[in-house]
């Protein structure tokens, strides 16, 4: 063969294996698109090394009755006063270890409203009077009342209004673990008087009615115990004169007319020619004081006749406890203050804490 034909035969040959050998590149990369993905294996994450003890957080678990105290209005606080209930971290963890299996409140049927009892107190290295937080709480199986009492020494008489009259109702308390629980499907043992007329809103009303706030007290009728009103037997004297009136007070049993008035002239607090009269406005003060007795009588009696058994029972078995603020660091020590008087319609507390 010439050497020109041999070349040609070679070069053809290179031609066919280079076209074989792509041929079977593009076969090899389709047989390769069409396997599976290879997983990419990544490495396992390092377990993370707890902090030694001392270098943990640690929270306080928030306790279910924590801010009960605080939800409970306080009745008859004036409103410029009310900021002071947060001066200090007021602690009534006593409340709520009464809700405890053994506490005195555990399992029972609660209302409860709050007050403040303005006491000097030593703390800080500084005596000052201090607004104290304390909260009553009523066992009975129906609200104690659903009336306010107005009253104070400024008023010339005593007003008895529907709670609801001053935006006041017995509502139940959520403990915080349900706020978002429906207060129907809750089943509430623990009532607290809650008050809806907000402090924002008190520049739209009349300062008489901006007072009333102030001189309430919670109201209770208990139709079996007679008050210290209905026993008294002392009326209070005001006879209108000039320059200034007669202010005092008259036993009806143990001052004799005569003689108590004969007492005010020679102090020269009443003049001679005023004498006569003077004793028929204390005779009639007498008469009103009571007619006034009387008819009190009258309605306990009658009130008792009207209840039902269960109603009596439950009269007889209704227990008023007394709680205060129990002592810390952070808090003045009220310990020397405490006092089983509620007010003058509760009465005293059976129990004091």
């Amino acid at each position: 063969m010439k050497k020109g034909a041999k070349r040609k035969a070679a070069a053809a040959s290179r031609k066919d294996e280079a076209a074989a050998a792509a041929t079977t590149t593009i076969e090899e990369q389709q047989q390769q698109n069409n396997k599976e993905p290879t997983k990419i294996v990544r490495p396992t994450k390092r377990s993370k090394v707890p902090k030694p003890e001392s270098e943990q957080e640690f929270f306080e678990e928030q306790r279910e009755l924590e801010d009960l105290w605080k939800q409970v209005f306080p009745v008859g606080t004036e409103w410029d006063q009310l900021d002071l209930l947060s001066e200090y971290k007021w602690n009534f963890s006593n409340l709520e270890d009464a809700f405890d299996e053994g506490g005195v409140l555990h399992g029972k049927k609660v209302y409860l409203f709050s007050c403040t009892e303005p006491q000097l107190l030593f703390f800080g290295g500084q005596s000052k009077v201090t607004c104290i937080p304390v909260v009553v709480a009523i066992v009975s199986p129906f609200p104690p009342s659903d009336k306010i009492g107005i009253n104070s020494v400024q008023r010339e008489s005593e007003e008895i209004l529907d709670m609801k009259q001053m935006k006041m109702d017995w509502v139940p308390y959520i403990p915080l673990g349900k706020r978002g629980s429906s207060v129907e499907r809750l089943k509430s043992q623990i009532y607290i008087l809650s008050c809806v007329q907000r402090r924002a809103g008190l520049t739209q009303l009349k300062e008489e009615r901006v007072k009333k706030f102030e001189y309430c007290l919670p109201y209770f009728y208990h139709p079996f115990k007679e008050d210290e009103t209905e026993q008294s037997t002392i009326v209070d004297i005001m006879y209108p004169i000039e320059p200034k009136p007669v202010v005092c007070e008259f036993d009806w049993e143990l001052d004799e007319l005569e003689e108590f008035t004969d007492d005010l002239i020679k102090a020269e607090e009443l003049s001679e020619d005023q004498k006569d009269a003077f004793k028929e406005f204390v005779k009639e003060k007498v008469r009103e004081g009571k007619r006034a007795n009387r008819e009190a009588r009258e309605k306990r009696k009658n009130a008792r006749e009207s209840l039902s058994k269960e109603k009596v029972e439950a009269y007889e078995k209704m227990k008023f406890y007394k709680f205060y603020p129990v002592a810390t660091p952070d808090t003045p020590d009220v310990s020397q203050v405490k006092s089983p008087f509620i007010n003058r319609y509760y009465g005293k507390a059976h129990q004091v804490l």
